[in-house]
C-alpha cells in the first residue's frame, strides 16, 4: 500500500507521481497474491473480486490475481461432520452412503458426494406428502452436499472489521474516481461474502434461476433437496459433466465448442436482461458440459439481481453496440454511472471503436492501440471509468464469461451473438419504435417553439428600442482558470516582497533576517512553479485487445 501511495505522490503527502515499469507492477502483484493467500479465506475472496476490477487495479495486477483460485485445503472431516450433523442429524441415518473425501474445496465451504437414504429423505411439509413418497427419482439418488467451513463466520467477521478499519487510510492515497470504486467495492464485498455463506439464500436463488430455464433443454441446473438442506448445509442433485475449459475432452466427445460458447453467452444475456436474477460466478470450476452438449451450472452462492433501471440501461448499451452507435454507447455508460461525464468523449469514442472491433474477434492494428494509449496518457488525468455497487457483479459476470468463451473459441464474436439475441427478443424493434416516438415528440415540441419565437423576438426588439434591454453574462470556470490566476498573482506579489525584503535586510547587515527571507522566497518560488505545471496523466498502459491476452498467455 505504501508503494502504491508513493506512485501517486513521491513523498506520500506531496510530490509528483512516479512512473512505474511493467516489471515492477508484476512483482508487486505477485507479492499481493502471496499476501492474500497467506491471510486466508476472506482475502482470497477479496482477491478474486479485485481481479475483475480494472477501475481499481492496473492491468498487471488483474492478470496475476486472475490466476487466484478459490482452492484451499479442506477442513478435516470430523469438523465438517460436526457442522453437517448439527444441521441434519446423524450422517448414517440421513444418507445411505457418504464419501468423506470432498470432491471440491473452497474458502467458505466444501462439497462431498453422497447418496440419499430412501427411508430418511425428509419429513412432511404440510402438503400431505413427504419427499420420500413424493418421487421415486429422489429415492437413493446421487447428491452433492455442500457444507460450510467450520468456524468460518467468526473469521469472516474479524477480517471484514480489518478491511473496514483499513479503508479510510487507503482512500487518502487514491484519486476521487478510485476512491468511489474502492468504497463501493468494500460495501459490495461485505454484502457478497455474507450472502455466499447463507445456504438458504443460495437454495432460493438456485430454485428461481432453475425455474427460469425450466423449458430450455440447453442448460442443466441441479435441483436442491430441501429436506437435507439448511443455513450451513445445501444438498443438491449430482450432475456429472466435463469441465468447460477441458478442450481436449470436449473435442474427443465431438462437442461443438463454438455452440457451447454461444449458448453460454445467451444464457447470461437472458439472466441479466430478461430475468433480472443471475449466476454470478461463472468461472470454469462452476461450469460443465454433459455428453449431449448441455451446459451445467454449479455453485449459486455468488448470485445477484439486476434492478429494472440497470436492466434498461444495459439493454440500451447492447443495442448501441449492435448498431455501432458510439455516442449511444457513451451516453448509456454515463447514464448508468460507469463513465465520468467529464471524460474526454473523443478519446473514449476511439477506445470503444477498438473494443467493438476486438469483441467481434477481429485483429486490431497495433499502431491504433499505441495511438489511443498516447492520447489517453496526454488527456486523461483521472481514471474515467467507475463502477457503481449495483453493477459490480454484472461486470464480474461479463469479464469471466468473456474469458470462458474466448477459451472455447479464440475468434468468438460476442457482438454478433448479442445482436441476434436482441433481434430475436424484440429489443431492437422496440428501440426503433421508441426512437420514432421520441423523434415525433421532438418535432412537435420544435413546432410549438417556432410559434412562440415571433412574439418573443418582437418584445425583445421593442425593449431594445426603449433602451431597456439588459444582458446578463455568466462565466463558467470548470478548469479553475481564475483561481489559478489569483494564486499566481498572490505568489508573484509575495515573491517580489520577499526578494525586496531580503535585499533590504542584507544591506542593513541583518543576516538572520535575510536568510529567513531567502527561505521564504524559495518556498514561494516552488509554489509559483507548481501553479504553472499541467496535471500528470494516469500513467496507465491499458490493455484493449485479445492480442494482448494471447501475448501474455504466450509469455507465461
Amino acid at each position: 500500500m505504501l508503494a502504491y501511495a508513493r506512485d501517486r505522490r513521491r513523498f506520500l503527502l506531496f510530490g509528483r507521481p512516479r512512473q512505474v515499469d511493467p516489471e515492477t507492477h508484476r512483482h508487486r502483484a505477485d507479492v499481493l497474491l502471496e499476501s492474500l493467500l497467506t491471510l486466508g479465506p476472506t482475502f482470497i475472496k477479496l482477491g478474486q473480486l479485485l481481479s475483475t476490477r480494472p477501475d481499481v487495479l492496473p492491468p498487471a495486477y488483474i492478470d496475476v490475481l486472475a490466476s487466484l483460485q478459490d482452492d484451499v485445503p479442506p477442513a478435516p472431516w470430523p469438523d465438517a461432520k460436526r457442522v453437517l450433523e448439527d444441521e441434519l442429524g446423524p450422517v448414517d441415518e440421513r444418507f445411505a452412503a457418504f464419501d468423506t473425501e470432498p470432491i471440491s474445496g473452497a474458502s467458505l465451504g466444501q462439497v462431498y458426494r453422497a447418496r440419499l437414504d430412501p427411508d430418511a429423505v425428509g419429513t412432511d411439509r404440510g402438503d400431505g406428502e413427504t419427499p420420500a413418497t413424493r418421487a421415486d427419482g429422489e429415492r437413493g439418488r446421487e447428491v452433492a452436499v455442500k457444507v460450510r467451513r467450520p468456524e468460518i463466520e467468526s473469521l469472516v467477521r474479524a477480517d471484514l472489521r480489518v478491511i473496514k478499519w483499513s479503508l479510510p487510510i487507503l482512500l487518502y492515497f487514491v484519486d476521487d474516481a478510485r476512491s468511489f470504486s474502492l468504497e463501493n467495492l468494500a460495501t459490495e464485498f461485505s454484502k457478497t461474502i455474507r450472502e455466499e455463506m447463507d445456504y438458504e439464500r443460495e437454495a432460493e436463488m438456485l430454485a428461481e434461476i432453475r425455474g427460469n430455464f425450466a423449458d430450455d433443454d440447453r442448460f442443466l441446473i441441479p435441483d436442491a433437496v430441501e429436506s437435507h438442506s439448511g443455513p450451513r448445509v445445501l444438498t443438491m442433485e449430482y450432475i456429472e459433466g466435463t469441465k468447460i475449459n477441458d478442450l481436449e475432452a470436449l473435442e474427443r466427445k465431438g462437442i461443438d465448442r463454438t455452440k457451447i460458447a454461444e449458448n453460454l453467452e445467451r444464457s447470461y444475456l437472458q439472466m441479466i436482461m430478461d430475468d433480472g436474477v443471475f449466476h454470478a460466478d461463472p468461472h470454469p470450476g462452476n461450469l460443465a458440459v454433459t455428453d449431449d452438449g448441455r451446459i451445467v451450472f454449479y455453485d449459486f452462492g455468488m448470485s445477484g439481481r439486476v434492478d429494472p433501471f440497470v436492466q434498461e440501461k444495459i439493454v440500451d448499451f447492447y443495442i448501441a453496440v449492435a448498431n455501432q452507435d458510439i455516442d449511444g454507447i457513451l451516453d448509456a455508460l454515463v447514464e448508468i454511472g460507469t463513465l465520468s461525464p467529464e471524460a474526454d468523449r473523443g478519446v473514449m469514442a476511439e477506445v470503444m471503436e477498438i473494443a467493438i472491433q476486438d469483441a467481434r474477434g477481429e485483429d486490431v492494428e497495433q499502431y491504433r492501440v499505441n495511438q489511443i494509449v498516447g492520447q489517453i496518457e496526454d488527456s486523461i488525468y483521472e481514471f474515467p471509468l467507475r463502477l457503481p455497487k449495483n453493477l459490480a457483479l454484472v461486470l464480474r459476470v461479463a469479464t469471466v464469461v468473456e474469458g470462458v468463451c474466448v477459451t472455447l473459441d479464440e475468434d468468438f464474436d460476442f457482438i454478433s451473438v448479442a445482436t441476434d439475441y436482441l433481434t430475436e427478443e424484440g429489443y431492437r424493434e422496440e428501440s426503433i419504435r421508441q426512437y420514432l416516438d421520441e423523434t415525433g415528440q421532438q418535432l412537435r415540441r420544435t413546432g410549438e417553439s417556432l410559434t412562440r419565437i415571433a412574439p418573443k423576438a418582437e418584445r425583445a426588439l421593442d425593449r431594445l428600442d426603449r433602451d431597456d434591454l439588459h444582458v446578463r453574462i455568466g462565466v463558467e470556470d470548470t478548469e479553475d482558470v481564475f483561481e489559478d490566476l489569483a494564486k499566481r498573482l498572490v505568489y508573484g506579489m509575495l515573491l517580489t516582497m520577499s526578494l525586496f525584503s531580503m535585499g533590504v535586510l542584507y544591506a542593513l547587515e541583518a543576516p538572520r533576517g535575510s536568510v529567513v527571507a531567502a527561505v521564504f522566497s524559495v518556498l514561494v518560488t516552488i509554489q509559483l512553479y507548481r501553479s504553472f505545471r499541467s496535471p500528470s496523466s494516469i500513467g496507465a498502459r491499458p490493455q484493449f485487445t485479445r492480442q494482448n491476452l494471447r501475448q501474455r498467455r504466450g509469455e507465461e
